[in-house]
Parts: C-alpha cells; sequence; structure tokens
C-alpha cells in the first residue's frame, strides 16, 4: 500500500480553563463546555490520534510507523526515534488562564517518567484585547527569592508578561516558566509528552472535580531555568508567498506561509516528515486523481517518501514542521 498526505481525527482535551473557540473559531465537532485542547496529532499513550482519510483509516501513527518506518518519518527519524513519533501538534483555546508551569528537561523526564522532554512554541491565532501571556522572568532571581514569593502568592511579581498579537511565535524551551492567559487561541507544536510541573494555579477550584489541581513545587524547582533575557517573542519576517523561518531547534523546525496563488513543495532533499499546520484560510493538495481540502484548524501530515507536492489555494496561512 502506498502512502499519502495523511489527516487525522482530532482528540478533545476537557480543561478547566477551556472555553469554546474550538468549536466557534476552528468549527471543531464539539458538544461539551471546557475543552481547551484539540489533539491533532498525538502519539501519547492512551491518545493516539487515528488517521481519517483513505485507506489507511483507523490507523494510529505509531502503528504506521511499525509499518512503513523511515519512509513514513524519514530514514534519519526512524534511527533516532524507532517507533516512536516525537511530535505532538495541538490548538489550545484559553477561556481563563492556565496554571504558570514549567516543563522538564529530555534529561530530566527520562530519569522522572520515562519520557521525552517538552520543548514547544506558540503560535498566536487570535488573542482577546488586553489578553495576555507569562513568559520568563522578568528580572534576575534566585531559588531562596523564588520560593518565597510563591508562598506568598506573588510569583507574578518575578514573572514576565506580554500582550500577544495575532501572529506572534515564542519558543518555550524546557524550563522556562510560562502561562497562556484567557482569551488566548494558538497553535502548539511540541515533544511528544505530557509532563507539566504546575508551579501556581491561582488557588481555583475544578468544578468537575470539586478540588483544587495538584501542584508540583518540589519537581519543579530542579526543572526552572531562572535566566532572563532580552526578548521571549520569536523574531521573523511576514513576506507572502515566501519561506519565512519561525523556529530552528533540535526538537523541530518549523516556517510560515501566507501563500496568495498556487505553490509547489519539493522535499527531496529532506529526510523527514513534514507537518503543516492550516492556521488560516484553506488549500487543497494535489494527490493523484483526489484533491485533499485542508482548512483552517486543521493538520496534514506528508509522508518522508513524498518528494512533491503541489497546494492549490487563494488565501491561506500554513505552519510547516519538520524535524
Amino acid at each position: 500500500m502506498n502512502l499519502y498526505p495523511l489527516k487525522f481525527d482530532p482528540i478533545f482535551q476537557y480543561r478547566i480553563w477551556g472555553g469554546n473557540k474550538l468549536k466557534t473559531f476552528l468549527n471543531k465537532n464539539i458538544s461539551t463546555d471546557h475543552i481547551g485542547e484539540s489533539w491533532e496529532i498525538s502519539d501519547v499513550s492512551e491518545n493516539q490520534t487515528l488517521v481519517s482519510n483513505g485507506p489507511l483509516k483507523g490507523r494510529t501513527i505509531r502503528d504506521l510507523i511499525n509499518t512503513f518506518k523511515g519512509d513514513l518519518v524519514g530514514k534519519k527519524v526512524y534511527e533516532r526515534f524507532g517507533t516512536e513519533f516525537p511530535l505532538l501538534i495541538k490548538f489550545i483555546d484559553a477561556k481563563t488562564p492556565l496554571s504558570i508551569q514549567v516543563h522538564p528537561s529530555d534529561e530530566l523526564a527520562k530519569e522522572r517518567h520515562n519520557s521525552f522532554g517538552k520543548n514547544e512554541m506558540w503560535y498566536i491565532m487570535d488573542a482577546e484585547k488586553d489578553a495576555e501571556i507569562i513568559v520568563g522572568f522578568e528580572k534576575e532571581t534566585n531559588i531562596e527569592e523564588y520560593q518565597k514569593v510563591l508562598k506568598e502568592d506573588k510569583i507574578l511579581d518575578l514573572l514576565h508578561i506580554e500582550n500577544p498579537k495575532k501572529g506572534d511565535t515564542y519558543y518555550i524551551p524546557t524550563g522556562r516558566v510560562h502561562a497562556i492567559g484567557a482569551g488566548i487561541l494558538l497553535a502548539e507544536i511540541q515533544q511528544t509528552s505530557d509532563i507539566t510541573y504546575r508551579i501556581y494555579d491561582y488557588n481555583r477550584v475544578d468544578t468537575k472535580t470539586g478540588k483544587k489541581r495538584q501542584l508540583h513545587t518540589s519537581e519543579a524547582i530542579d526543572a526552572i531555568d531562572f535566566s532572563v533575557i532580552n526578548s521571549y517573542k520569536t523574531s521573523y519576517t511576514k513576506k507572502r508567498d515566501f519561506k519565512n523561518e519561525l523556529v530552528n531547534s533540535k526538537y523541530f523546525k518549523t516556517n510560515f506561509y501566507t501563500l496568495t496563488k498556487n505553490r509547489s513543495f519539493d522535499y527531496t532533499n529532506l529526510d523527514s516528515f513534514v507537518i503543516l499546520i492550516c492556521v488560516e484560510g484553506t488549500f487543497e493538495i494535489l494527490e493523484l486523481n483526489k484533491n485533499i481540502k485542508v482548512i483552517a484548524g486543521e493538520t496534514i501530515l506528508i509522508p518522508a517518501n513524498i518528494a512533491k507536492i503541489s497546494l492549490l489555494t487563494t488565501n491561506t496561512s500554513i505552519i510547516e514542521v519538520t524535524l
């Protein structure tokens, strides 16, 4: 059986802070409240997305890697990760703020959880007026001061807060304290991991359980990077019909395209799968005699053994993800 561009059925995740923009803004088929995350492509245990199109419909990405190996993910990727798919793609809708949190490095996550770490990036798809995000520290600090303000419920005094706009991008390496604020819809690209250390959760109670959510105060100490940097936002060009580099890391590489006309992509020299995330507009991929349509809020995976693709579009914005 030949590989082809693969779409997946998303997995919707209840979150205490979730809203309704995944349904109203991205047209997700959601019937319950407080859905905060749509996992578009996932190999996380017990949350593996299933192919939704073509002859491979119903199969997980882990199953496909077992069958197709490097033809699906790329030879070097297969040598590095085996049958584990290294990335998790999400859309996130925050009606209220997420907890202030941090993610462990590969080394710490492997030691404690037998998991990948969680380097990630955010692309802001929509931000309400005065919406905020927390990313990193505002001023130099140390463990002693951090523990003191955390105990006094004054952790916000140490943290860097920004008002993001549509199109803003942030790379969140492991160790960087962060939180998505209320009124934000974003696309998230991350390592395949569901390990999060909550530092502070505003003392709120989950109405679904009637309890406060667990904090990971002691675990987070060893994971936090206390350094301060000049700018937390990723700077990138936004030229139309051009490859605009977003994030280039050893965990994933991302580019941004705003396309106003049809475009061909040549991946002949790329030994990796490609993920295309449609963040605005629509496009179609020419595949044999049947076009595959992708709309805003959808994601498609191009197997590594497909060297060239052509997109039909007159107006779309796309994040391209590779390893």
